[in-house]
């Protein structure tokens, strides 16, 4: 059980994280940062939002930060946390997503934001890739390849295919080595797919916790398959130079 941490960890204290160099826009599109307390988006667009996505962002973020106000076990907690029906959307699809994973409705938050980011945006803009810290939200016209990051010194050397007919989709990933969330396993890298950020983020932090040993890797897989129901529709995962995967996940190699 796991939940994402508030605070920023040294290695992205920066203004621009290290891994968004590479990740450049394709031709009729533009990439800009939106940067609110602790949320930092990496967007490419088909235009420049920064402005307003900024504003929506102020806008998403203060009826959760009132909530967690005045119910701090919201942000707490590393099991499900039950939310009233009024509570804001924001605080219920998280915890909905930590309910069906296990874990606390924290876990949820980066791809919760990243989607409501580019579901509000996507009449605008029917391209638009939205990244939180390594948790993705996409919507898009053409096919696009994310990278899979299991080590950032040597950049990623495998990446997810996804064809015009899966989007909308979300990819969300969880590591023990990478990143600021807390994790109770060891695997280098877990990246889950599903249509729901929410999902795919609470998920990715529920099975890198199952990874301790390369022995693990099966058991993720397995675990992975009783959250189809859900609504999980792939994984991936890394441990040791070992990797293993199930679902709607086709690999495509990097830089060959």
């Amino acid at each position: 059980m796991s939940r994402k941490r508030l605070s920023k960890s040294a290695a992205h204290l920066g203004a621009e994280r290290g891994y968004r160099r590479s990740l450049g826009p394709a031709a009729g599109e533009v990439a800009f940062q939106v940067v609110v307390e602790q949320t930092d988006l990496h967007v490419v667009a088909r235009l420049d939002l920064s402005s307003a996505v900024g504003s929506f962002l102020h806008g998403l973020r203060g009826p959760l930060a009132a909530y967690i106000a005045a119910r701090p076990e919201f942000l707490e907690s590393l099991i499900p946390v039950e939310v009233p029906a009024d509570a804001p959307a924001l605080v219920r699809a998280m915890a909905a997503a930590g309910q069906a994973c296990g874990v606390g409705p924290m876990a949820a938050v980066a791809g919760a934001i990243a989607q409501a980011v580019a579901d509000r945006f996507a009449a605008e803009s029917p391209d638009i890739l939205v990244e939180n810290g390594g948790d993705c939200y996409l919507h898009s016209t053409r096919e696009r390849t994310v990278a899979l990051l299991a080590d950032p010194a040597g950049g990623p050397s495998l990446g997810l295919r996804l064809t015009p007919r899966d989007f909308p989709c979300s990819l969300c990933s969880s590591s023990a080595s990478i990143g600021h969330s807390l994790s109770l396993g060891q695997g280098e890298l877990v990246a889950v797919r599903a249509q729901s950020g929410a999902l795919a983020d609470a998920a990715a932090t529920a099975l890198c916790n199952l990874l301790r040993t390369r022995r693990d890797l099966d058991r993720v897989l397995a675990a992975a398959r009783t959250l189809q129901s859900a609504g999980v529709d792939g994984v991936f995962a890394q441990l040791g130079g070992a990797v293993a995967a199930w679902g709607k996940m086709e690999l495509v190699a990097l830089g060959a």
